[in-house]
């Protein structure tokens, strides 16, 4: 485990970059012309972005951000 210690800009700048990131593979995992194996790996991506903004974040921040399983989703 690691630890360092940032200020306020910092951790704002943060926040920023990550909703940024996790704004765009919401978006693009909407686009039908991305292959399931793309989506699979970005959905990753996203699980490990949105566990770092988790420790950033306010939690009513977070509540926008969390996904919904969908029932009819392709397993793999």
């Amino acid at each position: 485990m690691f630890g360092f210690l940032i200020n306020e800009k910092e951790i704002k700048e943060m926040e920023y970059l990550l909703k940024r990131e996790m704004d765009e593979i919401l978006f693009d995992l909407g686009d039908d012309r991305i292959d399931h194996i793309v989506k699979r790996a970005m959905e990753e991506r996203y699980k490990v972005l949105f566990a770092l903004f988790r420790r950033i974040a306010a939690p009513n921040e977070c509540m926008k951000y969390i996904r919904h399983r969908k029932k009819n989703r392709l397993k793999g």
